[in-house]
């Protein structure tokens, strides 16, 4: 277990606490900024979707930036190399405040098949605290805008372990 909120509990007090804070600075419109932290490619490769005609992120108020000096949102694929530990604080801590930290797929939440090792970290959650996380290798478009509407305050989150008993009788 690990300090980081999957989509399955996304739905916790600090959700709750944050919800608040977040919904109302980001409700608008959201910059982010995508960065790559070792990724094999199939995360990125998900994201980059997301901005594709299909999907259309911008008419729900979602940008894709070139600077963390103007990103709301640091978007955070792979396991987190020793060569990125650093350049990944920077771009973090480069980001105007409030700002928030999104860890995509299984790698950018536990290692995956590279962590932890000697090479890499057992996620993002060891560098940046991160605020919402979207598991899956890779976890698919509509899974990214969901976490990113949850984080605006837009959606309610979506709980995958509590499931609704559809007239079933408890034993």
């Amino acid at each position: 277990s690990f300090p980081t909120r999957r989509s399955s509990d996304l739905g916790t007090e600090r959700d709750n606490k944050d919800k608040g804070k977040m919904g109302k600075a980001f409700r608008r419109s959201l910059h982010l900024r995508i960065v790559d932290a070792g990724a094999c490619g199939a995360c990125l490769s998900e994201i980059s979707q997301i901005s594709k005609p299909y999907y259309n992120i911008h008419r729900l108020g979602f940008f894709i930036t070139p600077t963390p000096r103007k990103a709301d949102v640091l978007i955070v694929a792979g396991p987190v190399t020793d060569h990125m530990r650093f350049p990944l604080r920077e771009a973090y801590e480069a980001m105007p405040t409030p700002r928030a930290v999104v860890a995509i797929g299984t790698c950018a939440l536990s290692g995956g098949i590279f962590g932890p090792s000697f090479a890499s970290c057992e996620g993002v959650h060891e560098v940046l605290p991160v605020d919402v996380a979207v598991p899956g290798c890779p976890p698919p478009p509509l899974a990214i805008i969901h976490a990113l509407l949850v984080l605006t305050g837009h959606r309610p989150s979506a709980s995958l372990t509590s499931t609704p008993n559809h007239g079933e009788k408890e034993l």
